[in-house]
């Protein structure tokens, strides 16, 4: 298992064996540089050549290596930037630049009771290997994650404020108080300290110790690159009452509820527009660059709800995905077993929006071979052809369905991969995780947020 130290995320370098590095340089890094075929490569490995010299390492131009360095994944890169003075600089000059853009292959992140409370994990499916990370305090096990996008995890502490942090590089960001957010109010003792919350949408309106309310008010949050700025970002909020929005930019010192549409499920950023889909299947597009926030309803809500948990993705190829997940007590279960949940993902059902009819297509397999990753994650679509280390036409999906991974905390979660032609699963990995914080995909990524929230 490797590490990613507190020491590496400051200099950018992951500790390795010189083994190791040569390793890398001979598989995935001089091929490019050199071009060598891979009979070389070979001769290298049986001639023994593994010990590492600096000076013998190709010197190359610094635009040449990060036209290079562009080529590899975060793991990858980051050991790249570990071998020598030169190409940390390298690497470092890549991010700065923020020219760093390779597509990524989602990892779960997950905790384990055993490592102790501030450690996570990020397991490759590129690698099928784990990497080891320590994360800023609050100690992420006490964490509720609500969200994970572009790189960043949007987690609830125990007093039910919300932080972004970015497990990789450690850097960690503050989002406006929960206070802010509409219908919730603190409740003062007599020293002036919050003791308790007020969620207000019901009669009499209901009170919450500081670590409970994030269990009630949250259902799942985004970060999404903010096209009007380069650098800046959005970060959207899914919460009660009626699973409604709420949204805030850097700078923001409190919460923009939006006040329109309600029981949203998922959401995401397209050309300026957020698209979301709610319980009943409505596909609603909201333009936050008007004021007020513009909504238009783009599908009309299905006859009947057809299943739990609607996802609305964009697909690599252009088209909107409106994808239904059913979560339901498999047909001759087996009598209850405590600490198993009994429902679990049946079925995933993918339809294409026909923005133009106003017509959802059911479409039984992928264009560009592609895949899916749903959960708590912006939802995704990726190709194979970009992911070749993916099975095409498939569903990653982790646990996501509110009622037992808050409620119960300790469950055995619905996780796994599902065949989209024939709804066969087969399991992700051994289980490696704690159930809780609930495991949920990432997408790595090293690029730093340049403006943060006030409080």
């Amino acid at each position: 298992m490797a590490t990613f130290s507190k020491a590496s995320r400051l200099c950018g370098a992951v500790t390795m064996q010189p083994k190791q590095l040569w390793s890398l340089l001979l598989s995935r890094i001089l091929p490019k540089l050199l071009g060598l075929p891979g009979i070389l490569l070979k001769k290298f490995r049986k001639e023994g050549v593994m010990e590492l010299d600096a000076a013998a390492l190709p010197e190359l131009p610094q635009d040449v290596l990060m036209d290079i360095f562009g080529t590899l994944e975060v793991p990858d890169l980051i050991r790249a930037g570990s071998v020598c003075s030169s190409w940390h600089a390298t690497y470092k000059c890549l991010l700065d630049l923020r020219q760093y853009k390779q597509p990524q292959t989602p990892c779960l992140f997950y905790t384990c009771e055993s490592a102790g409370s501030n450690v996570g994990f990020l397991y490759s499916l590129k690698e099928n290997r784990s990497y080891k990370l320590t994360l800023p305090e609050p100690p992420i096990r006490s964490r509720l994650l609500i969200g994970s996008s572009n790189g960043w995890l949007i987690t609830a502490d125990e007093r039910s404020e919300l932080h972004l942090v970015n497990p990789i590089t450690g850097e960690q960001v503050a989002l406006p108080s929960v206070i802010t957010i509409e219908h919730v109010k603190p409740i003062f003792d007599a020293s002036g300290t919050i003791r308790m919350y007020e969620l207000s949408y019901q009669t009499p309106p209901d009170l919450f110790d500081l670590g409970d309310l994030r269990d009630e008010l949250y259902f799942k949050a985004f970060v999404f690159p903010d096209p009007s700025t380069t650098g800046s970002y959005i970060v959207v909020l899914i919460h009660e009452p009626y699973s409604r929005l709420s949204f805030a930019r850097p700078g923001d010192d409190k919460w923009t509820w939006v006040g329109q549409g309600s029981q949203y499920k998922d959401c995401t950023y397209v050309d300026g527009l957020l698209y979301t889909v709610n319980y009943s299947g409505e596909i609603d597009a909201f333009d936050f660059t008007a004021s007020p926030v513009k909504m238009t309803v783009i599908m009309k809500e299905l006859k009947y709800p057809v299943c739990e948990n609607m996802y609305i993705i964009q697909a690599p190829w252009g088209d909107l995905l409106h994808v239904w997940r059913t979560i339901d007590v498999p047909p001759n279960a087996p009598p209850w077993v405590p600490g198993k949940c009994m429902v679990e993902t049946l079925k995933i059902q993918v339809h294409k929006v026909d923005l133009e009819a106003k017509q959802r297509v059911e479409i039984n397999r992928l264009q560009c071979d592609s895949v899916l990753f749903l959960g708590h994650n912006d939802s995704l679509c990726l190709s194979t052809q970009v992911h070749p280390e993916l099975k095409s036409n498939h569903a990653y999906f982790t646990d996501d369905f509110k009622e037992l991974t808050v409620l119960l905390k300790n469950c055995m979660r619905d996780m796994g991969v599902m065949d989209l032609e024939n709804s066969v699963k087969k399991e992700i990995v051994s289980q490696i995780w704690s159930n809780w914080p609930c495991p949920t995909w990432i997408t790595p990524n090293l690029m730093k947020l340049n403006q943060a929230f006030n409080r």
